[in-house]
């Protein structure tokens, strides 16, 4: 061995490597190289290539190590933005998993949220990172045909503003982060379905044969067998029109209305819930939102509407003739009834609206409640919440299961006025995040089903070691 030789020429180059790193840390920190404002410093190591980022700004120094000849190749100045659709994705996993601790926000109320730090941050990500590729493929009207009236208009709504996008859409494939596969489970069930039939696989099969279009003509699908695609469905045979695809029904990120746990589809904490929405004036979505102060709402809880599924029977037999008047349930309102007050004024002068369940676990009033800024009162075990990732409903609902039907309105009166009145002041703050407009705006619900989305997608992410 010669005095002053390396013994390891690999050992030497790791030290140089490692010693070069450490000579770009301090300069990026105190602002030797290209200069960055100094602050919270966050750390990607993909495989081979990890940056170090001012998180602020989006600035990063970027590393690759080149495993044929150990060489170091430094990127300075590299947008977040500009990162590779997966390094993108590590990196805005790593700002959440560290968001700067957040007690309030002028434009988000507190109370409704699990953690407003992380919501914050994933939502600021989303808007600067996410890009999303539509599939041009599909015949109309079952694809690119939205529907923007009627109690499914969700999924229409979604669809008409995700094509319109110039923020989140993208023309290029190889820069998205999330693929959507444009279709409405409304349509498909009009041009596939035979009236009385009973026979639903048709729709199934349909969907399956467009999936396995997709995936022999694009390189995508296949790449992660689905997880990063997701599909927008509100008609209540949603999640069935997925069960003819194994990597459709298991890997892709289903929106569902029908967000029920127990039949095996809706994959709670990859899944998203999806709002029903019952929209009649689509250039007037909004009609009709407001409610009204404590003292004139005279009605303890509110119901009207047909008696089919398993829980509204039970509802209307014990509540049906309510002797104090405090819960009136109808089937529909009688005209003598809605002569004096309609069904809206009734949502707008009860303290409680009750939301039970049809045929499926969804339904609409639970938004209409929120509209009216009447406290929803939700009946359908084994419904998974909207936004129950980041939304406390608790502070803004009540959920009862099904077997304390008989308590109902025992359990309404013991909530105390004080409690009350928060909770109606939530669903007027978290009202916001369950509007449509026909430009999209911060925070609305085209903004948070999309966030949701993102934000499950997130969670697929392996983190190095």
């Amino acid at each position: 061995m010669h005095r002053g030789r390396c013994p390891a020429r690999n050992s030497c180059r790791l030290i140089l490597i490692v010693a070069l790193i450490a000579t770009a840390l301090i300069g990026f920190l105190n602002n030797t190289l290209p200069p960055l404002p100094k602050s919270f410093v966050s750390v990607i190591t993909p495989s081979s290539t990890f940056a170090v980022t001012n998180s602020s700004h989006g600035d990063s120094i970027v590393f690759s190590l080149d495993s044929r000849n150990s060489a170091l190749i430094v990127n300075s100045k590299v947008p977040f933005w500009a990162l590779p659709p997966d390094e993108a994705l590590l990196y805005a996993k790593r700002e959440i998993e560290h968001a700067p601790l957040l007690v309030d926000d002028p434009d988000l109320y507190a109370p409704v949220f699990w953690n407003l730090s992380v919501f914050k941050r994933s939502y600021e990500l989303m808007e600067k990172i996410l890009k999303v590729y539509i599939y041009p493929d599909g015949s109309r009207p079952i694809f690119h045909t939205p529907e923007l009236q009627g109690i499914y208009a969700s999924e229409g709504w979604f669809m008409k503003l995700m094509e319109e996008s110039r923020q989140f859409a993208v023309k290029d494939p190889k820069k998205a982060h999330l693929f959507y596969l444009p279709y409405s489970s409304r349509r498909l069930r009009d041009a596939v379905y035979t009236p009385g039939s009973h026979n639903i696989k048709p729709l199934a099969i349909f969907l399956r044969d467009y999936v396995n279009n997709i995936s022999s003509k694009y390189p995508f699908w296949n790449r992660t067998r689905g997880s990063d695609h997701f599909l927008v469905a509100c008609h209540d045979w949603g999640p069935y029109s997925t069960t003819s695809h194994t990597e459709l029904r298991k890997n892709t990120i289903k929106a569902l209305c029908n967000a029920d746990t127990s039949e095996g589809i809706f994959i709670r904490g990859k899944d998203v819930s999806l709002p029903e929405t019952t929209i009649k004036e689509p250039k007037r979505p909004l009609k009709y939102i407001g409610g009204k102060r404590l003292s004139q709402r005279p009605i303890l809880a509110f119901y009207a509407g047909l008696m089919h599924g398993r829980v509204r029977p039970t509802l209307e037999k014990l509540w049906g003739n309510d002797t104090e008047g405090d819960i009136r349930i109808f089937r529909r309102l009688p005209r003598r009834v809605s002569r004096n007050m309609s069904y809206v004024e009734h949502m707008k002068s009860s303290r409680f609206c009750i939301c039970p369940m049809g045929y499926e676990v969804n339904s609409p009033r639970i938004v209409e409640a929120i509209y009216y800024e009447c406290v929803p009162v939700i009946i359908a075990d084994n419904f998974v919440l909207p936004f129950e990732e980041v939304l406390n409903w608790s502070t803004f609902s009540v959920v009862i299961a099904e077997k304390d039907i008989a308590d109902l309105k025992k359990i309404l009166l013991e909530i105390p006025l004080k409690r009350y009145l928060k909770m109606q002041e939530c669903v007027k703050r978290v009202q916001k995040h369950f509007l449509w407009h026909a430009k999209p705006e911060k925070y609305d619900l085209f903004h948070v089903i999309l966030h949701s989305i993102w934000f499950s997608r997130l969670k697929q992410i392996q983190m190095p070691l």
